[in-house]
């Protein structure tokens, strides 16, 4: 009865498509499943009693305690208006060269992925304080809108980001689980620290092949990006002001943790506290901001421990029909063995974010399939990486990317959906690339952690 397990991950997508809530989808699914498996007598139904055992975990685990803070550091820079003055600067500074719009878009996009971590936050921050200047300014419309949507997924691989502290934990509950399985019971750990430190040199590339484009388009098609010859020039001291702050938080949050001195909850600590300072010196911390910004925090971390406390339900029954043997015996009679089987998991997760968020393919997929590519010989920080680049992929892909939807809700009307398809299509190019590269060289992230922690 293997295959039931297929069929309700089957069910369980088909039931998202229609658009109910994802957390009671996975749960609810799972135990309709279990209570039919329970009746014809397939299913044994007292594999539900390690459920308990199982939300008491994710209660206890201290890492996850990292996401409620990383998310208010995040909406509290957001609120505090640190990107729309930065922005202003780099414009300022750039705004004379050649798409010199969009490299400043690049640089701050980038700083507010590793600040903020949260996709659909930069995304509809960055499209409201640059698209509108940048059309103003003449700029064509798929160069300005694929930059912004690109560079807003960037949260998705710079650290600190929100979606590599998940994967971190999941990974590492998934090689611990392989290594026991082979025998190993003083299994190798992994953490959240390791796949930082993995995404810093894949993450640097990026912004740096972004970077370049926009450099080439304002070359090579100068009209597509008109030089601002009316930009103020921007003094040294408001540069400084507008830029430090965020730099001395990121260098705070993530050095704190690749050096060792502090957990990723320890860090996310720092970070929380360092944003409501950066927004009490630049007096934008009201009691209202204050209150939106615990709101916000409140509704995304209820969201993700809804959905991993359905994810945890969605697994256990999944295993209890004897998915995870039948994934394995899948894997291993692959043709193309490992990379086969790598290929064929990255091409799933791929299409499966046209219609989950990395929230869901975080808890339910990569639990399901990293423990048998574990066994298989593949490393896991290298692993992080791959599906992290996957899905910042698959955010950005038409006609389904998350990040276009983002894009959409807040650009301009006059602006086609079209222009804003085929002004990505360069950036996915690159990632793609980037994915290619870290398949032939896997030192891209694995080399630095390696380095770091031995």
């Amino acid at each position: 009865m293997e295959w039931l397990s297929l069929l309700m991950f089957i069910i369980v997508c088909v039931v998202l498509m229609f658009g109910y809530p994802v957390a009671f989808s996975l749960a609810g699914t799972a135990l309709i499943f279990a209570g039919f498996g329970v009746l014809f007598d397939v299913f044994d139904g007292s594999l539900l009693s390690a459920l308990p055992s199982r939300l008491f975990g994710v209660m206890t685990n201290q890492t996850l305690l990292a996401v409620p803070l990383f998310v208010f550091m995040g909406v509290m820079l957001e609120k505090s208006k640190i990107a729309e003055q930065l922005l202003l600067s780099m414009t300022q500074v750039f705004g004379r060269l050649p798409a010199g719009m969009g490299i400043a878009v690049t640089l701050v996009g980038a700083l507010m992925a590793a600040s903020t971590g949260i996709v659909g936050a930069t995304v509809v921050t960055m499209g409201l304080l640059a698209i509108p200047t940048m059309l103003k300014t003449g700029y064509k419309e798929s160069y300005a809108t694929g930059v912004v949507a690109a560079t807003g997924t960037l949260g998705q691989i710079i650290p600190p980001s929100i979606a590599l502290v998940l994967l971190g934990d999941v990974l590492s509950n998934g090689y611990q689980q392989a290594q026991l399985a082979q025998g190993n019971f003083s299994p190798e750990t992994i953490s959240v620290g390791d796949l930082f430190a993995g995404a810093i040199v894949p993450g640097v590339i990026l912004v740096g092949l972004y970077l370049l484009y926009s450099i080439c388009i304002g070359l090579f098609k100068p009209e597509w990006t008109p030089r601002q010859t009316d930009v103020e020039k921007v003094s040294v001291s408001v540069l400084i002001s507008s830029l430090i702050p965020p730099l001395v938080l990121i260098f705070l949050v993530l050095g704190s943790i690749l050096f060792g001195v502090a957990t990723p909850t320890e860090a996310a600590g720092i970070g929380a506290c360092g944003a409501m300072l950066i927004a009490m010196t630049k007096r934008s911390l009201t009691l209202g901001t204050l209150k939106e910004v615990m709101a916000s925090t409140v509704s995304v971390t209820s969201m993700v421990f809804m959905i991993l406390i359905g994810a945890s339900i969605f697994s256990l029954v999944f295993r209890g029909f004897g998915g995870e043997e039948l994934i394995h015996s899948l894997f291993q009679n692959m043709p193309g063995g490992v990379f086969g089987a790598i290929l064929i998991v990255m091409v799933v997760i791929f299409l499966l974010g046209f219609i989950l968020d990395f929230i869901e393919i975080t808890f339910v997929v990569v639990p399901l399939v990293a423990p048998v590519l574990f066994m298989m010989g593949v490393d896991p920080i290298w692993l992080g990486i791959m599906i992290a680049i996957n899905l910042q992929t698959s955010f950005l892909t038409p006609p389904f990317g998350f990040a276009l939807f983002y894009l959409r809700g807040v650009t301009p009307k006059s602006i086609p959906t079209t222009a804003i398809y085929k002004g990505v299509i360069p950036f996915i190019i690159m990632q793609i690339f980037m994915l290619i590269a870290l398949a032939i060289w896997p030192e891209l992230a694995t080399a630095l952690p390696n380095y770091i922690y031995g």
